[in-house]
């Protein structure tokens, strides 16, 4: 049970760094914000390299497989929660994905 807590609770760090580093970079990029975000964008984007190879499962395949499926519902997530923008049309968000 400890190990599935560290994996995704690691899947979770890493969508996270991914989403929100991301999102630093596009407000630098495309609107304008001050060149901090960029920067910590990117440094938030190198760690979640380094978060995604902390994983305790071996296989790198199985790893970016299962974390596939953790970064689409925490950008469904960040979409909707995040930015307050609705893209899911008032349906559920697992039959707009499929």
């Amino acid at each position: 049970m400890k190990r599935l807590l560290i994996i995704g609770g690691l899947f979770v760090v890493a969508g996270l760094c991914e989403i929100g580093g991301g999102y630093l970079v596009w407000g630098w990029m495309r609107e304008h914000k001050p060149l901090l975000w960029a920067v910590l964008g990117a440094l938030i984007l190198a760690a979640y390299g380094v978060v995604a190879a902390l994983q305790p499962i071996p296989e790198f395949g199985r790893v970016y497989a299962a974390y596939g499926g953790v970064f689409i519902a925490l950008a469904l997530f960040w979409g909707s929660w995040w930015t307050g923008s609705d893209r899911t049309g008032g349906t559920c968000w697992g039959q707009r994905s499929v």
